[in-house]
């Protein structure tokens, strides 16, 4: 199974709109981040988390020309919004969508024209809204939903296999956790060093892989406040940085 970063930034993304600091303006292109996203790859079949708003470069960047399914974590319109380019890969069959029940709400409500029974007089997505109480079986895997805070909001990370993705997110219940051992790849957002609202700074974040555990953590969610190669270096051995276009590989 591969894992491919679509997306590793903010809602604001980086370089943000106006900004003159050093990681904005930086030549490095691991400090170019779009809309944090990631792509599940493994046989055959391509399952994306989130629709970004970025996702028709995400996915012009990163080659894909195939979506077999989409999961989603919440509802934020960075999350979100980039729900019509997915016409692309509904045009001879419905795609199937996967959200809880409050983001299932949110993405009716935010894209009605998609999902009410009007004829249209343009081409729309065409999808099957599926409301996520539990487990799913995707193309022979269990994707397993978890829940953590992203502020007082309770969204949805994943679990497949010995891969986890957990973006957004501030805390973690110990139900949640219980479900996060023995993993080989841990996906965590960290937003920045200093605390935050709604989002782990990169110390709580490393706190949470000094939990677990995992054989490899990728921190991802990353704001301007974070210059990669600097930031790189502080890091334990197991643990990096996420960057746009990155693929980690899962035996």
């Amino acid at each position: 199974m591969d894992l491919v970063f679509l997306g590793s930034g903010t809602s604001y993304g980086v370089p943000m709109i106006g900004c003159k600091c050093a990681v904005c303006r930086s030549s490095d292109p691991r400090n170019r981040r779009t809309r944090a996203s990631v792509l599940f790859q493994y046989s055959g079949h391509s399952v994306l988390v989130d629709t970004s708003i970025d996702l028709r470069f995400q996915l012009l960047a990163a080659g894909i020309d195939r979506l077999d399914a989409v999961l989603y974590t919440h509802g934020h319109a960075d999350h979100l919004h980039g729900l019509d380019d997915l016409r692309a890969f509904s045009r001879e069959e419905p795609l199937d969508l996967y959200a809880s029940a409050p983001t299932a709400a949110i993405i009716t409500e935010s894209f009605r024209y998609v999902f009410d029974d009007a004829e249209q007089p343009s081409e729309v997505p065409r999808l099957r809204l599926h409301v996520l109480d539990g487990p799913t079986q995707l193309f022979g895997e269990t994707f397993w939903p978890v829940e953590v805070e992203h502020g007082k909001l309770p969204i949805l990370g994943y679990r497949v296999h010995d891969i986890a993705y957990l973006t957004d997110c501030s805390g973690i219940s110990d139900r949640s956790l219980r479900m996060l051992g023995k993993l080989e790849v841990l996906v965590i957002g960290a937003v920045r060093f200093r605390p935050h609202p709604t989002h782990f700074s990169v110390d709580e974040a490393l706190e949470i892989v000094s939990i677990l555990k995992p054989e490899r953590a990728y921190l991802t969610h990353i704001s301007h406040d974070l210059d990669h190669e600097t930031v790189s270096e502080m890091l334990p051995e197991n643990v990096e940085l996420a960057y746009d276009g990155l693929r980690v590989t899962v035996e």
